[in-house]
């Protein structure tokens, strides 16, 4: 083993703090009734419904930070279920708001990177 070798581990932590400060402050405003955190607003770009950048920036990040972690053989729970949240958008799902209070709380119980449902069995 060389000295390369015991710094690797950490060579991604300034990238994945700086993405968990910037999901903790985006989740925080998103769980108040902002719009555009999991996906770009579908209408008009004023008002209630306007663009959030920092949100646009904060999935560009979790995306670029998920293929470095890969490309790694690592992993990283927050980013992956943060982009798992990101997919889902049908009629039936939970809005924004709903989806980020929910997943604040599975960050504060410590339950991120954990299945949300139990495993069953295959028969």
């Amino acid at each position: 083993m060389d000295a390369g070798d015991v710094a690797r581990p950490n060579q991604f932590d300034p990238l994945v703090q700086a993405f968990s400060d910037q999901l903790m402050a985006c989740l925080e405003e998103c769980a108040h009734g902002r719009c555009g955190l999991f996906s770009e607003p579908l209408t008009g770009d004023d008002g209630e419904n306007a663009a959030w950048p920092e949100a646009a920036r904060l999935r560009a990040l979790a995306a670029a930070l998920q293929q470095f972690l890969n490309q790694e053989g690592e992993r990283n729970g927050l980013c992956d279920e943060f982009l798992d949240l990101c997919t889902i958008h049908g009629e039936h799902d939970p809005g924004e708001a709903r989806l980020a209070r929910m997943f604040l709380a599975r960050i504060e119980r410590g339950e991120v990177g954990t299945p949300t449902e139990p495993e069953k069995e295959p028969w």
